[in-house]
């Protein structure tokens, strides 16, 4: 049609066509012309807009960063997404004007800087180096261009710059450093001891009326969790090597190249007499160990036996007893001087002395095991392993780009996409969001299979990147809504957990009837009778043998008065109720606190300082700014 189109359409009637689609495109743009219209904004920052689609990017991100962080502990239901993504634009709306305060500030990020950071970032790194495939296909999973990212970097690293400044300022007073370590360093004798539920086993018969008003009450206690039934396409580097055609001259080419890895390296037996001197030693004590050395190989040449000088004289008790003897070993093994050295002597040789890191070194090799290699018919099926490996990680990138391309074009099947590249389409059990395992317990893919352009479209999920070298695209082919289960099925566990809050709730009286006679100044001991006394003289704060929620209200008590502790109760994690007496606080002397201990104490507080100063900085920046929110959500929350 459109060569038709091209073909007739000559003359006036040609440029009348063209003039009425210039139109609309020169007045209102592009977008407008389709019917996109303008982005919606959602916050304006001293005239700097913040987009919807800015945002959103902004939220998801934000999401799959804390569905990482907290794996399998993630319930989405535990947070407000509402309330989540007004802080993310809250936070956006921070740097926004922590980046114009830069910018007016006359701070610059030089290209230089910034392709120094890109480059030290481990998800583009292959082998150790800079990889611009990973970069560039890392940059296309995040939505954006290699150039967005690099702004990205550019705004990240301006930011720091301003953060740096001001919190490398702060400093710590003498006065707030001693009230530091008295703190931190302050000790206090405690004695407790535990009431446990376990002590009072529940002989009460529990009514079916009691556990269908307990059920009644707590249904959401035991609802099961919605489930679904997956089909996935997983590729990584391993799978695509094992799509690649292979032939004998490829192999060969491939075994040429990499002989080194299909035999036994050479290796070497040596003996050494070690003269310690630290790498950063004076010019002096450096000197003394190298004359020492030297008289040995001196005494060595003239006829002593290597072995039994090693034995008087060496300084490496790992190897002295033994004549030095070292024993075999091969290259990348031994610090670089020793090893250039010992496998660059002859059988028998001495060698010079020699200067590592540890000291001044005598070489002796007493064997030489050279190294061999396998013909290509004998380690031809290793060849092969390798050269797919090597193969697939290069066709790796290329596959998962295209398994994007068309798992997103045919969305409501895999089978296009697994047949097109000559992967298999997996079925998984039916998984919930809490019970997973493998590669589908991974946050990214539960978060993907819940999503509801996955789950309530039954769209293909997006690529999801597992890890450097391995992603997924997965569909839901079966969802179980979330249920509570009958009470038959659960009566046994509600019976159990009446049973348990019987026994807690015996156990609590009688801690409490213990924990009158303490207040009544009786002795703990007495008043515990059978239960077990634990005393601790000096405890401090960061003992790991009391219970952590014992150790924190015992370090927010007060002092006690002379002679006169003070008693008190508190349930502990695991349901027992601990009864204690604190029965003494005492101050440390800072003058005792070594001095690494007060570098570090004060290190910390000058970062503590530094971070609220740079705080109380953007609160003040955004006070004095011009801030706008479009949202009605968003601006509800806001000081008038």
């Amino acid at each position: 049609m459109l060569q038709n189109i091209r073909d007739k359409a000559q003359g006036w009637i040609a440029w009348a066509i063209v003039i009425l689609i210039s139109i609309p495109f020169a007045l209102w743009g592009i977008q407008s012309y389709l019917g996109g219209g303008a982005e919606q904004v959602v916050a304006k920052v001293n005239g700097d807009e913040i987009s919807e689609r800015a945002l959103d990017q902004r939220f998801h991100r934000f999401r799959e960063q804390l569905r990482a962080r907290l794996g399998e502990a993630y319930r989405p239901e535990m947070f407000d997404d509402k309330r989540m993504r007004h802080e993310v634009l809250k936070q956006m709306v921070s740097e926004d004007v922590v980046l114009q305060t830069s910018h007016d500030m006359g701070l610059r990020v030089g290209e230089q800087l910034i392709g120094q950071a890109i480059m030290q970032i481990d998800a583009f790194q292959k082998d150790g180096r800079f990889d611009q495939a990973r970069f560039d296909q890392y940059a296309r999973m995040q939505g954006m261009s290699s150039a967005g990212f690099e702004q990205r970097i550019r705004q990240s690293i301006l930011t720091e710059q301003l953060s740096q400044a001001v919190q490398t300022s702060a400093f710590v007073t003498d006065r707030e450093m001693q009230e530091a370590l008295r703190l931190q360093n302050q000790t206090r004798d405690l004695a407790y001891f535990i009431v446990n539920p376990d002590d009072f086993p529940s002989t009460e018969t529990i009514s079916e009326a009691d556990i269908k008003a307990y059920y009644d009450q707590h249904q959401e206690e035991f609802r099961v969790p919605e489930k679904v039934k997956l089909e996935y396409v997983l590729l990584n580097a391993e799978l695509a090597g094992k799509t690649v055609k292979v032939d004998d001259a490829a192999l060969r080419g491939f075994y040429e190249n990499h002989q080194e890895n299909y035999g036994q390296p050479e290796e070497r037996k040596a003996s050494h007499i070690l003269i310690r001197v630290d790498a950063d030693a004076d010019q002096a004590a450096v000197e003394a160990a190298k004359k020492k050395i030297t008289a040995l190989r001196e005494r060595i040449e003239q006829g002593e036996d290597f072995a039994e000088v090693a034995k008087e004289y060496s300084e490496d008790p790992g190897s002295a007893e033994a004549g030095g003897d070292l024993g075999y070993f091969g290259k990348g093994i031994m610090d670089p001087a020793f090893e250039k050295t010992a496998f660059s002597l002859k059988e028998g040789e001495v060698s010079q002395p020699v200067r590592s890191s540890f000291g001044f070194h005598l070489i002796k090799v007493t064997g030489i095991k050279p190294s061999s290699v396998k013909s290509f018919e004998e380690a031809r099926s290793d060849v092969e392993r390798d050269y797919r490996k090597a193969e697939g990680e290069k066709l790796y990138f290329e596959m998962a780009e295209k398994l994007a391309d068309l798992s997103y074009e045919d969305p409501g099947s895999l089978t296009p996409a697994a047949s097109a590249l000559n992967l298999k389409i997996e079925t998984s059990d039916w998984i919930s969001r809490d019970q997973a395992t493998g590669i589908l317990a991974s946050p990214k893919v539960l978060a993907a299979a819940f999503s509801d352009d996955v789950l309530q479209e039954r769209n293909n999920s997006e690529l999801i990147e597992l890890d450097k070298d391995q992603s997924i695209v997965l569909r839901v082919v079966d969802f179980k809504q979330s249920s509570i289960q009958p009470l038959s099925q659960v009566s046994e566990a509600i019976t159990e957990i009446l049973k348990k809050q019987h026994a807690t709730e015996q156990a609590r009286a009688e801690a409490e009837k213990r924990l009158a006679s303490l207040k009544e100044g009786k002795d703990i001991v007495e008043v515990a009778d059978q239960y077990n006394v634990k005393h601790f003289v000096s405890l401090a704060r960061k003992n790991m043998t009391v219970p952590p929620s014992l150790l924190t209200e015992v370090f927010q008590l007060p002092h006690p008065s002379e002679g006169k502790p003070i008693s008190g109760m508190i349930q502990l994690a695991g349901g027992g109720f601990a009864v204690y007496n604190l029965n003494k606080v005492k101050e440390a002397d800072p003058a005792s606190i070594k001095a690494a201990v007060k570098e570090r104490v004060k290190s910390n507080l000058r970062q503590r300082l530094g971070q609220m100063q740079y705080d109380n900085l953007v609160t003040d920046l955004e006070s004095r700014a011009d801030i706008t929110y479009y949202k009605a959500e968003d601006r509800e929350e806001q000081p008038q």
